[in-house]
């Protein structure tokens, strides 16, 4: 369309598809959940030696660990579903 022209304007600038438009984009916000995992872990590795017996220390901060990481992972994902970065870009379509 833009080959036609006339009076130095081009049938495309005539109907406004050269001009650019308002356009809404989102991404996804917020930290990753690396530190969730993270703090999770520590947390329930710590809880596991401290509740194990005392010959299953090391066994109990092990597991410990493993389900506050999962806990924790979850818990920073619940957190960062809904945070989104919205701003206008002026786009040619």
């Amino acid at each position: 369309m833009a080959a036609v022209t006339w009076l130095g304007l081009s049938a495309a600038s005539a109907f406004g598809e050269d001009r650019p438009r308002r356009v809404l984009v989102c991404e996804a916000a917020g930290p990753s959940t690396t530190r969730g995992v993270a703090v999770g872990a520590v947390a329930g590795g710590v809880m596991g030696n401290a509740i194990a017996g005392r010959g299953n220390r090391t066994a109990g901060a092990v597991v410990g660990a493993g389900l506050g990481g999962l806990a924790g992972h979850g818990i920073a994902r619940s957190q960062n579903q809904n945070n989104q970065e919205c701003r206008y870009e002026y786009q040619y379509l």
